[in-house]
């Protein structure tokens, strides 16, 4: 979680909110909406408290996952969910098949700093993030807010030991 600063040998890559393709996917809903259209079978459809993030791998193969820092600059929860889809959302619409299990979920209560998560869920999800970063040069995930919190509540990175 919040803690010391990443080590020389460690690189914190910061979850960074990707304001075009979350545009891009809100458009698609009131295009929808719009029309009278449904979605197509097993589309995911972004809902109002939901934006999508990425982390830029492009240059770093060689990771190892070491630890997530989150922090809500007020108490409420968000859920981080990666996706498998190497996004072309201008030709293709993100499928509820592309999301990826485990999530993480971070949460802050009232009256406290502490933050708390779903520890095994959040691990396990973290060191599958460093299976796809051999792979993708980008990885894209959707975020969830609840409890009052929007995008401008929440700082979050993942940190990874360079081997």
């Amino acid at each position: 979680m919040a803690e010391d600063e990443p080590k020389p040998s460690q690189l914190s890559m910061p979850l960074v909110l990707d304001r075009d393709l979350t545009k891009q996917m809100r458009l698609r809903v009131e295009s929808l909406k719009q029309r009278g259209q449904k979605r197509q079978d097993g589309e995911k459809l972004l809902r109002p408290a939901e934006s999508v993030y990425r982390i830029d791998f492009t240059q770093q193969h060689r990771l190892q996952f070491e630890r997530w820092d989150v922090v809500l600059d007020q108490p409420g929860r968000v859920t981080i969910t990666g996706t498998s889809q190497n996004w072309t959302p201008d030709l293709t619409n993100l499928m509820t098949r592309q999301l990826l299990d485990p999530a993480a979920i971070f949460w802050r209560k009232e009256d406290s700093e502490a933050m708390d998560w779903n520890e095994a869920d959040a691990l396990e999800f973290g060191e599958r993030l460093s299976d796809l970063a051999k792979i993708r040069k980008v990885m894209y995930f959707l975020i969830s807010f609840s409890e009052g919190l929007e995008p401008a509540n929440l700082k979050a990175s993942v940190v990874f030991n360079q081997l």
